[in-house]
């Protein structure tokens, strides 16, 4: 009896000692050190560096956390990285130049953005099939509606957002927001959609509902991506070295705060305490405290950190 209560507790310690060992983690596509970085975020360090050719982008991952995807416009493919072994599973030929991509809650599908063939491209991971509807010109960053009815993308060049019926695969609605549209980021009620307008310097606010453009919020200089966190938008600018701060029910200008050398990827931690910006230019990630603004760490990145797409996951 004495020996199996010993063995309890130490089991129990075990648990216990892992549960609290694990952390989240962010996954940052390098696209000059072509790999892919996976930071601990506890401690702020990198746990091991995944290579991948083709200047890797953009970034999704599964719901579970355990598979991520990455784009990469010069390789021509979609790679497919095995979190837990730190290891490439497998990689998806693509035409063009993939680069925005977005999977769904289940993991049966993908949808990726064909910069070069202005195309938007659906594989599905259980056939291997794929099918290519025309979006428009310099197609960028993408999201998906909370239902998965419908995706919205970013045509760049046309400075539209296209809205795709996804049951049909068709385009089923289009709307005029600033000059090169490029991060779409959708809040977690599903009511509205920002959209960061690069040459702009501006983020069109949508309502979903009503597929209309509701406001624009005057930010920095060349506006890249969108996160949201603690009741507040969080915009970075890539020409600025800065990220500008709203309030998210208001739509007022809160803060703008210094970041790194020509900030990109930014994506908010799971409880939505914290905002990590990847800084291409200065080659690290940051962490913000959402609520008081402040720097709390700071870790290096392989060169040249893109980060383009959600890239927190949950502690394995």
């Amino acid at each position: 009896m004495i020996r199996l209560a010993l063995s309890s507790v130490f089991y129990l310690f075990i648990v216990f000692f892992a549960h609290k060992t694990l952390a989240d983690e962010a996954f940052i596509t390098a696209q000059n050190g072509q790999s892919l970085d996976i930071i601990d975020l506890t401690s702020m360090t990198k746990r091991l560096s995944v290579p991948i050719a083709g200047k890797p982008a953009g970034v999704a991952l599964s719901k579970d956390g355990r598979r991520v995807f990455v784009t990469s416009p010069e390789g021509h493919f979609v790679t497919i990285v095995d979190r837990k072994a730190g290891r490439i599973e497998k990689q998806i030929p693509v035409k063009g130049g993939p680069l925005g991509i977005a999977v769904t809650r289940a993991g049966e599908r993908l949808y990726v953005t064909d910069f070069y063939g202005d195309m938007l491209v659906e594989i599905d991971l259980i056939t291997q099939k794929q099918r290519y509807l025309p979006i428009g010109a310099k197609p960028a960053g993408l999201a998906l509606t909370l239902d998965e009815k419908t995706l919205l993308v970013a045509a760049r060049d046309d400075n539209q957002i296209i809205f795709v019926d996804l049951n049909e695969f068709s385009r089923l609605d289009q709307l005029a927001v600033g000059r090169h549209p490029y991060g779409v980021t959708i809040d977690a009620d599903g009511r509205r959609a920002y959209v960061a307008n690069v040459e702009s310097d501006s983020v069109s606010v949508i309502d979903l509902a009503s597929r209309k453009a509701i406001a624009q919020l005057k930010v920095e200089s060349h506006p890249y991506g969108i996160a949201l966190a603690s009741g507040r938008i969080f915009i970075s600018n890539q020409h600025s070295e800065s990220l500008s701060v709203f309030d998210a029910k208001d739509l007022t200008h809160v803060a703008t705060v210094a970041v790194g050398d020509n900030p990109e990827g930014v994506c908010a931690s799971l409880d939505g305490a914290t905002i990590y910006v990847a800084n291409w230019f200065s080659n690290d990630l940051w962490a913000i405290d959402a609520a008081t603004l402040k720097v709390r760490a700071k870790t290096a990145t392989s060169d040249g950190p893109r980060a383009f797409g959600p890239f927190v996951a949950p502690a394995p």
